[in-house]
């Protein structure tokens, strides 16, 4: 089994009710983000799948969340925009853009401060 392991980030603002005094307030957060790829077999160049291809992808994600107010977004309509859902949501997206080549998203982190994350680990066969 190979996995790779691509890092981003960006910023936006959420609004969480429920959780805790400060977080109900409107704030942001710099968000990075962990998408780690997987699958047993290599192309013919010696790779599970091209780097380029796997960051083009978290890229047209993360343009969806970037410099956005998060609870305003659909895919988090009657959701709360909670990291955990945000990883799950990046996975989400990420498997969709894969091609059915054996590549499975892992997992997807989603750090919204250098020492708070949540990870969505994907149902991987």
């Amino acid at each position: 089994m190979f996995e790779l392991n691509v890092i981003t980030r960006f910023a936006a603002a959420h609004q969480l009710t429920m959780v805790g005094e400060k977080c109900e307030n409107l704030h942001g957060h710099n968000w990075k983000i962990e998408v780690r790829v997987r699958g047993e077999v290599l192309d013919d160049a010696g790779v599970l799948i091209d780097f380029g291809a796997v960051k083009k992808h978290v890229r047209e994600i993360m343009n969806t969340l970037d410099h956005k107010f998060l609870n305003e977004l659909p895919m988090f309509e009657n959701r709360q925009p909670s990291s955990e859902r945000i990883a799950a949501y990046v996975a989400e997206q990420m498997q969709q853009r894969l091609s059915p080549d054996g590549v499975r998203v892992a997992s997807v982190t989603a750090w919204e401060s250098d020492d708070a994350s949540a990870t969505y680990v994907a149902d991987v066969p």
